[in-house]
């Protein structure tokens, strides 16, 4: 791993706001990329329809990148 993409990896689960893109929907926290990916219980969050959504165990705020995309259900 390059040592740029070790630190930003680092960084991305520290931050409290975090962009996601349509490739890792659905989403969940923590996403398994995060350094503390086990650091509470895996909840699937909706960001489809407000394009943010906010974790309720770590209060990670997550921003979907681009338009908010239509919810497939």
């Amino acid at each position: 791993m390059n040592p740029r993409d070790a630190t930003a990896a680092k960084r991305d689960n520290t931050q409290r706001v975090i962009e996601v893109s349509d490739g890792d929907l659905p989403l969940h926290c923590p996403l398994p990329r995060h350094t503390d990916w086990n650091s509470h219980p895996r909840v699937y969050l909706e960001i489809e329809g407000h394009g943010e959504a906010l974790c309720p165990y770590c209060g990670t705020l997550y921003r979907l990148k681009g338009k908010p995309v239509a919810c497939p259900h």
